[in-house]
């Protein structure tokens, strides 16, 4: 039996590799959200991660260890024994985990963790963490008048000051309620990301442009702008300084500079002023602007019964003006096609790399549903100047801009290079 597989891990590593061979103990205390804590468990599943779940007394009458069990697939602490748990889970010995999230953390966790109290099992896995130095994210939730307390503040401050990663909550309806899924995952991800491109100054561009017929229609595509965000923020999980130049879109912003643009005239005179005042050395050229602009557009509404006939200009490349202004950037290009076959698909992403002096293109097909502008997955192929090209199966967005980034930091150290 010790050798079967829990059934409620299928789900492991099925959104992301990104937390692969990671084990996090997951703290959870007496707070209401403690009623989030298995979506978070399996959140962090999906993305690879091994979670073993260590729960307070007041977070047991709240949510019972067999529904936390059920979602990690692992035996829960609910107290310390003689097996030592805290020091398995955060003693820094073979086998420990690799970080500490406490989500919810109540103040009187908090507080008891800043004064080096440790009478549950959450507050001496964490004083063992602290002392062995594993990292550690605290998810605060608890009403707002808690919150703002002066010493809850002060021994919030005091965690900080120690390394420990302290979300702010999502003050809401008079609540410091819990950080959202996402950003407690993505806080694990930055604890646990090796920062390879600190010192690194990313321009990134991503969405669809626009070309106006009149006042109101335009012509564009479907691009969502998902695959430049989600390399913008990996970028800026391994400590890149980034700045994204955004066509129209409705994705999530990342927590970065941002330059807002609608025509691909708009996007390459971004791109060039960036170029021209910034001390860029990278460019990713993941947005899809219009290659055409429309002659003779009107500044009102052309009636509906009007007959319209359209004539099409091209517009300058983004790219090879990018290079014309920085020999030495390093560029990484994206070229979307539909209805190739393999072979084809890379013969032309790399003619398009040769012919724009680019440093890396990614390469990938439209026509299936699961890879298209709009998908929250992708599967590309990244190649260089050599013709060497890496496959990255179906993933998701995030996952694949990780790859890309792991091809950028091998050919920028000279590995695989040739």
């Amino acid at each position: 039996m010790a050798d079967i597989i829990h059934p409620s891990k299928d789900i492991v590593g099925s959104k992301s590799t990104l937390l692969t061979g990671k084990k996090i103990a997951l703290g959870i205390c007496g707070s209401v959200a403690a009623s989030a804590s298995p979506e978070l468990a399996r959140e962090l599943m999906r993305n690879g991660a091994d979670v073993i779940a260590v729960m307070t007394e007041a977070a047991q009458e709240l949510i019972s260890p067999m529904l936390m069990e059920w979602a990690t697939g692992n035996p829960v602490v609910t107290s310390l024994t003689g097996e030592l748990e805290h020091v398995a889970l955060g003693g820094g010995v073979s086998g420990s985990a690799d970080l500490v999230l406490i989500a919810p953390a109540t103040a009187n966790t908090i507080g008891k963790i800043a004064a080096g109290i440790d009478d549950t099992p959450v507050a001496t896995l964490a004083t063992t963490a602290i002392g062995a130095g594993i990292p550690i994210v605290v998810a605060p939730a608890m009403h707002g008048s808690m919150y703002r307390h002066i010493f809850v503040l002060d021994n919030i401050k005091k965690l900080r000051s120690i390394g420990v990663t302290v979300l702010p909550p999502d003050e809401a309806e008079g609540k410091a309620k819990i950080p959202s899924l996402k950003a407690i995952v993505d806080a694990v991800k930055s604890r646990l990301k090796e920062k390879d491109l600190v010192g690194r100054n990313f321009l990134i561009t991503a969405g669809p442009t626009r070309s106006y017929l009149d006042a109101i229609r335009y012509l564009t595509n479907s691009s969502s702008g998902k695959m430049g965000l989600a390399v913008a923020e990996e970028a800026m999980l391994r400590g890149a300084n980034v700045t994204l130049i955004l066509g129209p879109s409705q994705v999530q912003l990342p927590n970065c500079r941002i330059v807002n643009v609608e025509t691909t005239e708009e996007m390459l005179h971004a791109v060039t002023s960036e170029l021209l005042s910034g001390p860029y050395d990278t460019l990713v050229m993941a947005a899809a602007p219009l290659d055409f602009k429309i002659l003779k557009a009107s500044n009102e509404k052309i009636s509906s019964e009007s007959e319209i006939s359209m004539k099409l200009s091209p517009l300058p490349k983004i790219v090879k003006e990018a290079r014309k202004l920085s020999p030495k950037l390093f560029i990484i290009g994206f070229k979307a096609e539909y209805g190739l076959n393999e072979n084809d698909l890379k013969e032309r992403a790399q003619a398009r790399l040769d012919e724009s002096d680019m440093d890396l293109i990614v390469a990938n097909d439209l026509r299936r549903s699961d890879t298209g502008f709009e998908s929250d997955t992708n599967e590309v192929y990244i190649l260089d100047a050599t013709g060497k090209a890496e496959h990255v199966p179906l993933s998701s967005k995030r996952e694949v801009a990780s790859r890309v980034l792991d091809s950028y930091v091998n050919r920028r150290s000279g590995v695989g290079s040739s």
